[in-house]
């Protein structure tokens, strides 16, 4: 199968990139820098500038992870502008490429599975607030970060509405080597320097990079998966105890928190990424069976902490 994928080169792309070669696919990327993107990306991928420079070539599915990082810069005006902005261009040129395709006569890709993000629920119930989990159902809490994943999977249902099945994939916190989540909360932790957010009550759902992976390509290979999924470990904890487990694997202390005002102070509105959370539980992917291979916190940075131990 032919895969085209934006956001190819980033952190969770670039191992989707990998898991998708060794399967035997034909990998076409888009890169605002194609040739930084083909050094970090499998041999033979076709890397180019915009989706509709793939029309020669068309592909037979579509994977939607591109847009400005919400945790890149504190939330100016300006930089919330960016992130809504980014994610509707990358969106709006698959649109752009499947139209010309239609109007070329050429098949349409099969399917897409477009990116979003957790924070579609906005925030939820804190951990000892009663039944606090969150599921593909909840009704989100309205605020910037659900209307930012509200629009960009609007935004995807354009392509949808061509006749072009379309899952979308409510992304928890990545967990991996070498970047995501963990690439700035490690080097406190490692010097015994780590502990919890505010109260620590706000839940963090978590995926290993590794799952998130397989289950885009699960999503991808599965004709009857449509719809929103939740992609998150079964077992999400609290920021608290993220943190026992994160200096626990690491066998090093978490005994300073980090107030809330302070936060506040430094991050502003993005500071409610750390703050604020919800128990968000992926029961559409388990329904579909999906199977992970990490499911408990513990595990999963066994795994991925070990050489830095």
């Amino acid at each position: 199968m032919r895969v085209l994928i934006t956001g190819g080169s980033g952190f969770v792309g670039r191992r989707l990139c990998e898991s998708l070669a060794r399967q035997g696919y034909e990998l076409q990327v888009v890169s605002r820098s194609p040739e930084k993107a083909r050094a970090v990306l499998p041999e033979g991928c076709d890397v180019r500038e915009k989706a509709t420079a793939f029309a020669d070539a068309p592909p037979e599915a579509l994977v939607n992870l591109a847009g400005e990082s919400i945790a890149a810069k504190r939330w100016s005006e300006a930089q919330k502008r960016e992130m809504v902005d980014s994610r509707l261009r990358a969106t709006g040129d698959l649109l752009a490429l499947c139209e010309a395709l239609r109007e070329a006569g050429e098949a349409l890709p099969r399917v897409l599975v477009s990116g979003s993000a957790m924070g579609y629920y906005g925030a939820q119930k804190q951990s000892g607030e009663g039944d606090t989990a969150v599921t593909e159902e909840t009704p989100p809490n309205d605020e910037f970060a659900h209307r930012l994943c509200a629009r960009w999977e609007a935004a995807a249902g354009d392509i949808e509405a061509l006749g072009v099945r379309t899952a979308i994939v409510r992304i928890g916190l990545v967990l991996g080597e070498g970047g995501g989540t963990l690439e700035k909360m490690l080097p406190p932790f490692k010097f015994g320097l780590g502990g919890r957010f505010g109260s620590g009550r706000q839940f963090m759902p978590w995926i290993h990079r590794d799952d998130l992976v397989e289950a885009i390509i699960f999503l991808l290979e599965h004709d009857s998966a449509s719809g929103a999924y939740n992609a998150s470990a079964p077992h999400p904890v609290t920021n608290a105890e993220f943190a026992r487990t994160l200096a626990g694997t690491l066998n090093r202390p978490a005994v300073l928190p980090v107030p809330a005002f302070v936060l506040k102070a430094g991050l502003g509105e993005m500071s409610r990424l750390l703050l604020t959370g919800a128990d968000m539980r992926p029961e559409r992917l388990q329904q579909a069976g999906f199977t992970f291979r990490y499911k408990t916190l513990d595990r999963a940075l066994e795994a991925i902490l070990a050489p830095e131990r």
